[in-house]
C-alpha cells in the first residue's frame, strides 16, 4: 500500500473539518458596520444612541423593549405594579447571574439607580432625578418613590441598565468604563475606542443562549467608506445607508436593503405670543397649508420618509391614529391670512439646525420658498446645533425646524417639554423654544401625571394630542425620517429594525 495515501486521506479529512469549522463559525458570526462609535463601556456613562446599542447588549433594564413595535417587556423584573401615582413596586427575576458569576438581585437595582443619579458616573441624571427613595423588600422586591407623579417611569426602564455592585465599587472608575460587567446575552471581548468591539455570546444567559455567537461592531463615519465596506465583503451589514447612496443599494444583486420609518418626526415649532400675527389661530393653519410635504418628502428626501400628522410616532402612548395633516392648499392659506388681516403678509425669521438630520438646510430652504408663495415674507437662519440648543433651552426662537423621538415612549413626557408653558422652577418646557403657552394644554398635561391607569390615560393623551395638533396647532409635522439599512444577500440574516435604531443581536437570527 502507497504509503503517502494515508497521509492524502487524513489530510482531505483535515480540509473537510476545517471547512466545516469555518462554515460553522461564519454562520454563527456577524459583522456590523455603524456610523457612530460607542463613547464608554460604563453603561451610565452616555445616553447617546450608540452607546444604548452596544449596552443593550451587554448589560440588561429592568424592562426591554423587544422586536419591531418596540413593545415592553419583562426583563430583570418579572412583574411590577404600581399602586398608587408615586409607587412602584418591582418583582425581580430570580436566578440570574453577571457575566462574572455574581448572582443578581435588588441590591444592584439599589445601587445603579442611586448610581444612575450621580453626576460624576451618569448621563441620566435628568431621567432618574425624580426618584425620592428605593427600599429593598426582600432580595428580589424593591418599592422605588417618586417626588411627584412620573407615570413614563416604567417606559425608561429599558435603558436604565443595572450594574453588579460588588464588582463595580470594588474596581476603579477607569477600568469600569472599558469592562462592562453585565447581565446581557452577550460578554464583552475586545473593544478597541473608535475601531471596533467584538463579543461573544452569554451561553448562561437568563432568556436562552443567543443563536449569533460572535459579533462585531465597527464604526464608519463616512457613509460612502461604510457603503463601500459593505461591498467588499468586509462587513455583513451597514446602518445609516443615506439616501444618496439608496439607489445603489437597490441596484446591487448582491445586496438587501431594509427601510422602517424611524422614531424621529421632523415638525415646526411656532411661538403664539400675543401681538404676533402666528397667535392667531389662522395664521397657524395658514403656515400649515402653505408647505407641500409631498413634494419636500419626494424632492428632497428621495421618497426615504412618511408624512406626519402629529410628532409622537406609532409606537408612543398617546399616538392618536386618527389624526390627519391638513392639506396642502396654498389658495386657502391666503385666503384665512386674508380673514386673519394679513393679507399682506408679515415679516418671520425660520431658524433649524445644520447637518442634523437628513437634509435640514434644503428642508428649512423649501419651506421659506413656500411661504413666500402665500406673502409670507420668511428669512432662515441656520446654524450649527451647538448655536441653536441654548436659544431653544432659553426660549428665544420664534419658529424653528427641529426632530424629536422620545426614549421613554410617552406622549405626556414629550409634551411637558416641548409645549408646556415654559416652567424651570418646575422643569416644564425645557425646551419649549419658543415660549408657546396655552392653559388648557398645560391643565391636561398636569392631569395626567396624576392618572395610574395606563389604558386611561392612553386615551387622555390620545385626546391633548388632538387638542394640540388640531385645535391649537401647538406644532406643525413634517415627516418621520426612514432609517436605512444594507445587508449582504448571501449571509441569510434574518433583521427587523427596531423602533429605537438600536442593533440588538439576541434579536437577529441567520436563516
Amino acid at each position: 500500500m502507497n504509503k503517502c495515501i494515508p497521509l492524502l486521506v487524513a489530510a482531505i479529512w483535515a480540509g473537510i473539518l476545517l471547512c466545516i469549522g469555518v462554515q460553522s463559525y461564519a454562520a454563527s458570526s456577524i459583522s456590523v458596520a455603524i456610523d457612530e462609535p460607542p463613547h464608554t463601556m460604563d453603561p451610565h456613562g452616555s445616553r447617546a444612541t450608540s452607546n444604548l446599542s452596544i449596552m443593550a447588549n451587554l448589560f440588561d433594564g429592568l424592562m426591554q423593549r423587544k422586536g419591531p413595535a418596540g413593545i415592553l417587556n419583562p426583563a430583570l423584573a418579572v412583574k411590577q405594579q404600581h399602586p398608587d401615582p408615586l409607587t412602584w413596586v418591582f418583582y425581580l427575576r430570580k436566578g440570574v447571574k453577571f457575566h462574572n458569576g455574581s448572582p443578581f438581585d435588588a441590591e444592584d437595582v439599589k445601587f445603579s439607580l442611586e448610581r444612575l443619579s450621580d453626576p460624576r458616573f451618569s448621563d441620566f441624571t435628568t431621567l432618574v432625578k425624580d426618584i425620592d427613595s428605593s427600599e429593598i423588600i426582600d432580595n428580589y422586591t424593591i418599592v422605588i418613590k417618586t417626588k411627584q407623579p412620573v407615570p413614563w417611569f416604567i417606559h425608561d426602564c429599558h435603558q436604565l441598565f443595572i450594574m453588579d455592585k460588588e464588582s463595580t465599587e470594588a474596581r476603579k472608575p477607569g477600568d469600569v468604563t472599558v469592562k462592562p460587567i453585565g447581565t446581557g446575552a452577550y460578554k464583552l471581548d475586545e473593544w478597541v475606542k473608535g475601531s471596533h468591539v467584538k463579543m461573544v455570546a452569554n451561553e448562561d444567559y437568563w432568556e436562552g443562549a443567543p443563536q449569533i455567537k460572535n459579533v462585531g461592531i465597527r464604526p464608519i463615519g463616512g457613509s460612502s467608506i461604510r457603503f463601500d465596506a459593505l461591498l467588499s465583503g468586509q462587513v455583513d451589514m451597514i446602518t445609516g445607508v443615506p439616501v444618496e447612496l439608496f439607489d445603489n443599494v437597490v441596484q446591487n444583486p448582491k445586496l438587501d436593503v431594509i427601510s422602517r420609518p424611524a422614531r424621529r418626526s421632523i415638525f415646526l415649532a411656532l411661538g403664539n405670543k400675543q401681538g404676533t400675527p402666528w397667535a392667531d389661530i389662522r395664521v397657524r393653519k395658514a403656515i400649515y397649508m402653505a408647505i407641500n410635504e409631498d413634494e419636500i418628502i419626494e424632492k428632497i428626501m428621495g421618497g426615504h420618509a412618511s408624512p406626519a400628522a402629529q410628532v409622537p410616532d406609532p409606537p408612543t402612548i398617546g399616538y392618536n391614529p386618527d389624526l390627519r395633516r391638513l392639506p396642502y392648499n396654498p389658495e386657502m392659506a391666503k385666503q384665512l391670512l386674508k380673514e386673519a388681516g394679513y393679507d399682506k403678509g408679515f415679516e418671520i425669521t425660520l431658524s433649524g439646525p445644520k447637518d442634523l438630520y437628513y437634509h435640514d438646510e434644503k428642508i428649512i430652504e423649501a419651506i421659506a420658498r413656500y411661504l413666500n408663495k402665500v406673502g409670507i415674507r420668511a428669512k432662515t437662519e441656520v446654524k450649527s446645533m451647538s448655536v441653536l440648543l441654548p436659544k431653544i433651552f432659553q426660549g428665544q426662537l420664534e419658529f424653528y425646524l427641529i426632530g424629536w423621538f422620545d426614549r421613554a415612549f410617552d406622549l405626556g413626557r414629550t409634551y411637558r417639554k416641548l409645549i408646556h408653558t415654559r416652567d424651570r422652577e418646575k422643569s416644564l418646557g425645557s425646551l419649549n423654544g419658543t415660549n408657546f403657552s396655552a392653559l388648557a394644554i398645560d391643565a391636561f398635561i398636569e392631569y395626567t401625571l396624576s392618572v395610574v391607569d395606563q389604558d386611561y390615560r392612553e386615551k387622555l393623551l390620545q385626546d391633548l394630542n388632538k387638542m394640540a395638533m388640531i385645535d391649537k396647532i401647538a406644532l406643525i409635522p413634517l415627516h418621520y425620517q426612514h432609517d436605512l439599512y444594507a445587508i449582504q444577500k448571501g449571509r441569510a440574516m434574518s433583521f427587523q429594525p427596531r423602533p429605537d435604531g438600536w442593533i440588538v443581536c439576541k434579536e437577529i437570527f441567520k436563516r
